[in-house]
């Protein structure tokens, strides 16, 4: 392929360009800060689970007490009828029996508000542990959203740059002729590069010193002859610094 050496020596600034966008690409998908979100949110869902566990033991608690009460309400509206009815009887044997009935009501009363005070101690536990965990889970949302609010500013920095580099790649590749931009951008999907400086007889595509029958066939080669690194496939530029 022909091209003139102006025109090949613009891929060296389109191969800039290309490089420096993958390295924001790069960047924009690993950004340092997303490690430690993605740990954030992993210790987020395990406080989530652990929430989920401490309400489920706080709602059992104050189920439990919420029975107990009704217990007691119900002792006490026995009691309270025995009593009246006490008041209210004659007879010897009925209002023994009743207060036989009443008697047994208090001790039943007096075991239920002893269970409350253990549930009610239960409870207190239980509210105090769902406390604890959503002040520490609301402490790890703070710093989830300062470090969102860093990995976004962060991003977004990237991004505007990426846009940049992708604006200029493309008003350089419209200059560039169609058929050489075409093997340019072959040669690049192919093998990760698509044109490198050739300076002191080492090849920018490979890093490496090219041989003598190399060197010697590019020597052969016109100005405007496009020459593929004979390593890495790339296009080689040649300019005065290429030591031929």
């Amino acid at each position: 392929m022909k091209a003139r050496p102006e025109d090949q020596l613009l891929l060296l600034d389109l191969q800039a360009h290309d490089t420096h966008i993958a390295q924001c690409q790069h960047q924009a998908s690993h950004i340092p800060e997303q490690a430690q979100l993605d740990e954030i949110d992993l210790q987020l869902r395990e406080f989530s689970q652990r929430l989920l566990a401490a309400h489920a033991e706080l709602e059992e608690a104050n189920l439990e007490l919420s029975r107990l009460e009704d217990d007691v309400k119900v002792v006490d509206q026995r009691m309270a009828k025995d009593r009246e009815r006490e008041q209210n009887s004659s007879n010897v044997k009925d209002v023994q029996a009743l207060e036989h009935e009443i008697a047994t009501l208090a001790t039943r009363k007096e075991a239920l508000e002893d269970a409350e005070l253990i549930i009610m101690e239960k409870v207190e536990v239980a509210q105090k542990g769902v406390d604890e965990i959503s002040g520490e889970r609301d402490v790890l949302q703070a710093k989830r959203t300062e470090v969102h609010g860093v990995i976004k500013a962060k991003g977004g920095d990237v991004l505007a740059e990426l846009e940049r580099e992708q604006a200029a790649r493309a008003e350089l590749a419209a200059r560039i002729p169609a058929e050489l931009l075409d093997l340019y951008e072959k040669q690049r999907s192919r093998y990760g590069i698509g044109a490198a400086l050739l300076t002191r007889r080492i090849s920018g595509g490979s890093g490496v010193e090219l041989t003598s029958t190399d060197l010697d066939a590019i020597r052969r080669a016109a100005d405007d002859d496009v020459v593929i690194c004979p390593d890495s496939s790339c296009i080689l530029i040649r300019t005065n610094e290429s030591g031929l």
